[in-house]
């Protein structure tokens, strides 16, 4: 093994050099938040693939392939699917707005009236997603270093929180770049071919397993319902997502480079429900079905090939974790704690007790992923089952805050009371559905998305449009007349 800890460590040393690189780089706001929102279509497409492909889709995309043979690539299917008609229909007017976050989307649209409960919502969903990325490096460590699992998570979660507090998008977009690179190399073109020789070929997988595993609709079609419900709906509107966009340096660029990362995916998904049938003929009596990753490549991979191999794996969770904590971390201060800190400034003002003074931006904006990656690093220590954090995440994002961010998008007559209302009794809704009906059953965010989408529109409607002088201030920043706003650099010498 020590070829393959070698690929690892050097692996992990290097993520921590570009996140002293891109210490350097990110010297604003802008720069530190959305990567001075300059990516070309290469470096926007690998990292917007990077981000959405991680543990669940690597790991999981195989275990689900080892349980329902081709047909487990829905999963990740309709996340491509959620990020090509992100790409094509909505991304162009996103990157244009030049904001930070959903929630500034909403303040915008609506005459900032939504922004703070939607700012919660997300933030929950934003820390979950973060919490359940970290918790797969202790599988990955598991197989490479023997390691116990809070020591795993400990070591995996402090690296990315270390590049990510040093250069923010900077650091995080060229370890996603990377990470890419490690993914396509690892997965695509050397764990999935070797996987399908090992296992004799696809005839001899056709011999050895039941027809229904060939079967493209073999995970049943209330499972694929759902699948689109949560993870394509929930790519229109996640702030990790959105995050990404704004780093676009184009509106083309945006809707090519997404929809490039989009068709990645497709391809993504279908590898690794392909891997995990290759193992179902290899171990058929695995104890669960997400050891099949991990068994496949200690078991079948030769020296240094599964050390690069088990680095892709490491790359998938490491770019989901990284991009969810950034988001998690500008939710937080720019919509949760500067809305805060704004009051009591105002406040002090009032008092003329000095509470108005300028602060560095990038400063607090690093401040809070440091705080916000301790946070997640004890939290995944704590949490044991991932998939109920992960589904009780996406039925508060897509339930609370689908109909309200598209509804801001598509309809005019959509007012801030309206989408107040929507939020909060779409929350709740979701909330009490999986009190009664259990977290992860499929009716909470049924009814959760229904009742929203109800409480949207009659509020809506019983309440006066929106003030033309806020759509006239929207319909500058949607066409990107509006000039994004100077946010003040980093001190040469602090």
């Amino acid at each position: 093994m020590a070829v393959d800890y070698t690929v690892i460590v050097l692996y992990l040393a290097g993520m921590l050099a570009m996140g002293w690189w891109g210490m350097r780089r990110a010297k604003s706001k802008s720069e530190f938040l959305v990567a001075g929102r300059r990516l070309g279509p290469a470096m926007y497409s690998g990292t917007m693939a990077a981000i959405v492909l991680g543990g669940a889709s690597t790991i999981g995309g195989v275990g689900l392939g080892y349980k329902y043979g081709l047909s487990g690539a829905w999963m990740v299917f309709t996340i491509g699917l959620g990020i090509l008609a992100l790409s094509v229909f909505f991304s162009a007017r996103i990157a244009r707005l030049k904001v930070y976050t959903v929630s500034e989307m909403l303040d915008l649209r609506y005459g900032g009236k939504a922004g703070i409960i939607s700012g919660v919502v997300m933030w929950a969903y934003t820390l979950m997603l973060a919490v359940t990325s970290t918790i797969a490096y202790a599988t990955i460590f598991d197989v490479l270093f023997d390691l116990n699992r809070t020591v795993a998570i400990v070591i995996g979660g402090a690296i990315v929180v270390a590049y990510s507090t040093l250069g923010g998008m900077w650091s995080i977009t060229l370890t996603d770049m990377v990470q890419f690179v490690v993914k396509t190399i690892g997965v695509l073109l050397l764990l999935l071919p070797i996987a399908v020789v090992k296992a004799g070929g696809f005839g001899a997988m056709r011999a050895k397993l039941p027809t229904s595993y060939f079967d493209p609709l073999g995970i049943g079609g209330e499972t694929i319902f759902t699948y689109v419900l949560i993870y394509t709906f929930g790519m229109l509107i996640g702030q990790d997502i959105w995050q990404r966009v704004f780093t676009a340096r184009s509106d083309r660029v945006a809707r090519h480079g997404g929809t490039v990362a989009g068709t990645y995916c497709l391809v993504y998904a279908l590898a690794g429900a392909v891997i995990g049938t290759a193992a179902k003929v290899l171990y058929p009596h695995l104890g669960s079905a997400d050891d099949a990753f991990a068994t496949i490549v200690k078991d079948e991979l030769p020296v240094g090939v599964r050390g690069l191999v088990l680095a892709a794996a490491l790359a998938a969770v490491m770019s989901t974790s990284s991009g969810a904590l950034i988001a998690c971390a500008t939710v937080a201060n720019n919509d949760i704690w500067s809305r805060l800190r704004g009051a009591v400034r105002r406040g002090g003002e009032a008092r003329g007790d000095g509470h108005g003074e300028a602060h560095d931006e990038v400063r607090g904006n690093r401040a809070f992923i440091l705080i916000m990656g301790v946070g997640v690093i004890g939290t995944a220590i704590a949490l044991n089952n991932v998939v109920e954090a992960l589904t009780v995440a996406y039925n508060l994002l897509v339930g609370g805050l689908l109909v309200p961010i598209l509804g801001g998008l598509l309809w005019k007559r959509g007012t801030a009371p309206g989408a107040l209302a929507s939020v909060i009794v779409g929350g709740l809704a979701v909330i009490g559905l999986m009190a009664g009906f259990g977290i992860l059953a499929n009716e909470p965010v049924y009814y959760g998305l229904l009742s929203s989408l109800v409480a949207y529109v009659a509020v809506s409607l019983a309440t006066r449009p929106t003030d033309e002088s806020v759509l006239a201030v929207w319909r500058e920043r949607l066409a990107g007349r509006t000039p994004e706003p100077a946010s003040e650099p980093v001190p040469a010498h602090p």
